[in-house]
């Protein structure tokens, strides 16, 4: 699909409407970016990010892998039957994290409001922007092309009027790509693509969807609010107003604290122990930096799993005292999700959060996540 333009000056706030100018960045196969980019010899290479062993999960896949169907959250001896020349690359947070907060000095550079979805998303507005430039395509072109001056990774970008349409069109032209979606455009645009391509919908979501009729966005546009309620519970309203365009969050870029957390959603539903226990290894990893970060102290873990069939389970543990380090914060990690094992299906998401923070006084069981949410490619 061609990159599609908007007009100078963005029309849509010059006439008035109130719309806002928001643009969602997505580096394009982070972590193996990272890897390719500091070691010569895997560039133009298939590249995955993860144990090569027999329990091994891969985490992140390059672009060359992709085309073999590897995937992240797939078993690594599965992807190497698919990709035999594929090549495994322990992670390397260290890197990725240093990448991340260069490409948020850059975002920084045009709009306070940023919000970080994980280390390589986030979404802007730049509706006033710190340097007048006044164009949202505009902006999302120069942070690409400083983001791969100062990091050499290249990013996707999608310009909108709101958060759902900008996240959508920043997967339209991946990878190195961007695409506009202009007031006006968004029902149109949002109409002609398959349900799958919906933020939250996983493959037992679209079955789900095929078996009721549902293949295009146009398909749910056509079903009342009353029947997505029923058959999708609280997710109904999301599908109601995403089918339309619709989306009237605002970019948060400053949240009160109530919890740190992380959470990661596969391309592939997983269920067994091994790969599930390496996933949750590489949460938390991730989500005790962002806890030293914070310097947060807390003394409630809460390990967050989704189904395929999009309900949630939490399992909670307090202790006495603020968690004291990263082994006694893995530990009970562990041992939540230990509790719950074997599951009775399979998950599409898993998240961990440390809550009941020193000095907050809302209640343990009122949780939110924190701005930094880990999203593997």
């Amino acid at each position: 699909m061609e990159e599609q333009r908007e007009s100078d000056g963005d029309d849509a706030e010059e006439a008035g409407t109130g719309l806002r100018k928001i643009i969602h960045v997505d580096m394009d196969a982070f972590f193996a970016s990272v890897e390719q980019r500091d070691n010569p010899e895997l560039r133009g290479k298939p590249v995955a990010v993860g144990g090569a062993g027999g329990r091994g999960v891969v985490a992140a896949a390059s672009y060359e892998a992709r085309r073999f169907g590897v995937r992240s959250a797939m078993a690594s001896v599965t992807a190497k039957r698919l990709c035999p020349d594929l090549i495994f690359v322990r992670h390397r947070f260290d890197a990725y994290k240093e990448a991340s907060r260069a490409i948020r000095e850059i975002f920084r550079r045009y709009t306070p409001h940023v919000e970080p979805l994980s280390l390589d998303e986030a979404y802007l507005d730049v509706t006033d922007d710190l340097l007048g430039i006044g164009s949202a395509t505009r902006i999302a072109e120069l942070i690409r092309q400083e983001i791969k001056e100062r990091t050499q990774l290249t990013a996707s970008a999608g310009v909108s009027y709101n958060k759902f349409l900008a996240k959508i069109a920043s997967d339209q032209n991946k990878p190195d790509g961007m695409c506009v979606i202009r007031p006006g455009q968004g029902a149109e645009f949002v109409a002609g693509l398959p349900v799958r391509r919906f933020h939250g919908v996983g493959p037992k979501g679209a079955e789900k969807m095929a078996r009721l009729g549902i293949q295009t966005g146009a398909d749910l546009a056509a079903k009342d609010i009353e029947f997505l309620r029923t058959n999708f519970g609280n997710m109904g309203d999301y599908l109601y107003r995403a089918a339309r365009g619709i989306d009237l969050r605002p970019v948060k870029a400053h949240r009160q604290r109530k919890s740190v957390g992380g959470e990661r959603t596969f391309s592939e539903d997983i269920s067994s122990g091994p790969a599930l226990r390496e996933t949750l290894a590489d949460i938390i990893e991730i989500v005790w930096d962002s806890i030293e970060k914070t310097q947060s102290k807390g003394r409630t873990v809460t390990l967050k799993m989704k189904y395929t069939d999009f309900q949630n389970v939490t399992r909670s543990r307090s202790t006495p005292h603020c968690v004291a380090n990263k082994a006694e914060f893995a530990a009970i990690s562990r041992a939540l999700l230990d509790d719950v094992l074997p599951l009775p299906m399979p998950i599409r998401l898993m998240g961990l959060t440390l809550s009941n923070l020193e000095g907050d006084e809302v209640h343990p069981a009122a949780k939110a996540r924190d701005d930094a949410q880990l999203s593997l490619l």
